[in-house]
């Protein structure tokens, strides 16, 4: 529609104003269409009552009394023979057709009523019993309420002091609606946003802290993906040419070379491994200590597995063959580097439940937890110097928990090895 503006700023000026507006109006005729005729009603049967009154003493004789009466209420009287009065009265009007009618009952004679609308004032003729005409000219107030142009003053008022209280706090979420659009624009083109801070409301400021998070996610997989390039020239590079150099120089040796291939074929499973952990899965409601169990009594046979589970472990919606990926990566790690014993421990609160697992393993140093979490890094020295690998698992485990909008943290073990803390959202 052509009529709604397309900014936000007169979408919320509209929102707000155009409801007020609508119910100031009901609000005035609903108010006024009882409280106004009552009131113009009341004043007008006084004012009637009081020019019958002096009527009675001017039809007495007694001029004194109704001149005093008069001067008391603050009514002018003065009497003439004749008078020059336009043709057309008030009477029928909406200020004075009351009060021509209610003097007509009370006097039981015609009253011609005259508005000066300028002055504000009003004119009433009556004839008196001698033939005379007797004019009572008073404030046109004596039978209209001034609060009622007041009334609508303060209803217009209303509107425009709403109006100016909102305007400065609809132009500052304007503004923090406009940078976050601002900084998205340059997110998208691969830029940065010096100096964009999240601002405003609290709900656009969670937006635009969750646009600065995914704008972080995403330079982290472009590092990824460019570690991974760099990481595969390497790796595929060296044994490639040796094997080269082997069938060239006719000193090839079988073994050698199927050690070579399996090495090859190891590196591209776990680069394939790297690549699934982002295909699109269907979340679904997840248990997680069944899955944890099965992948722990799958990884380490002969090891002894311990669990502390709740009794009622929380179920939550989550992509569960990525988690399996990503526990499966962990747990295959600690059933390779420890000695007897793996722990597995679960712990839920109301938004969130953690998970450990641990094991009795060399660990890792404290200055190296770092570089252990980076893809294609491998920490043999601290491990194991048999182990191989591409030195993804805990890349693709991280990477996974953290698409599920969680944290993984390496910390040291009570059982002397390393413990893995996951924090998943609920």
């Amino acid at each position: 529609m052509k009529l709604i503006p397309r900014h936000f700023f007169w979408q919320t000026i509209l929102l707000i104003l155009v409801p007020l507006i609508i119910a100031q109006f009901i609000m005035a005729n609903v108010f006024f269409g009882n409280h106004w005729a009552r009131v113009h009603a009341t004043m007008t049967r006084s004012l009637a009552g009081e020019i019958a009154t002096i009527m009675n003493f001017m039809d007495s004789g007694n001029m004194d009394a109704a001149q005093t009466m008069a001067n008391d209420v603050g009514i002018e009287v003065s009497l003439d023979s004749a008078l020059k009065r336009p043709k057309r009265t008030d009477n029928h009007s909406r200020e004075s057709g009351e009060l021509a009618g209610e003097l007509s009952r009370r006097l039981n004679r015609t009253a011609k009523v005259y508005v000066d609308r300028e002055p504000r004032m009003i004119s009433i003729d009556v004839p008196t019993k001698s033939g005379q005409i007797a004019t009572f000219d008073t404030s046109m107030y004596r039978i209209y309420s001034t609060s009622t142009e007041v009334f609508l003053i303060w209803l217009i008022g209303a509107v425009l002091i709403v109006s100016v209280l909102i305007a400065p706090f609809l132009i500052l979420h304007n503004r923090s609606i406009r940078r976050i659009a601002y900084a998205a624009n340059r997110f998208g083109r691969g830029l940065d946003a010096p100096g964009f801070k999240p601002t405003g409301s609290k709900e656009i400021r969670d937006a635009a802290a969750a646009m600065i998070t995914m704008k972080e996610r995403l330079d982290r997989y472009n590092r990824t993906r460019t570690d991974m390039l760099n990481a595969v020239s390497h790796d595929l590079k060296s044994p490639l040419t040796r094997m080269r150099l082997a069938i060239e120089t006719g000193g090839a040796d079988k073994d050698v070379l199927l050690s070579d291939i399996d090495r090859m074929s190891e590196m591209i499973n776990g680069y394939l491994s790297f690549a699934r952990g982002e295909i699109p899965e269907i979340e679904q409601l997840t248990e997680l200590p069944p899955m944890l169990i099965r992948i722990a009594r799958d990884a380490a046979t002969d090891k002894e597995i311990i669990t502390e589970f709740p009794e009622s472990p929380v179920q939550f919606y989550a992509r569960p063959m990525a988690l399996a990926r990503a526990f499966g990566n962990i747990i295959e790690n600690a059933a390779r580097y420890t000695k007897t014993t793996i722990k597995l421990t679960e712990m839920d609160n109301a938004n969130e439940t953690t998970i450990l697992i641990e094991d009795d393993g060399p660990g890792i140093p404290d200055d190296k937890k770092a570089d252990a979490l980076r893809p294609f890094v491998r920490l043999d020295d601290a491990r194991a110097s048999d182990t191989g690998g591409t030195g993804l698992g805990l890349s693709i485990a991280k990477t996974t928990i953290e698409n599920h909008g969680g944290q993984l943290f390496l910390e040291n073990s009570e059982l002397g090895g390393l413990r893995i803390r996951i924090v998943l959202p609920i």
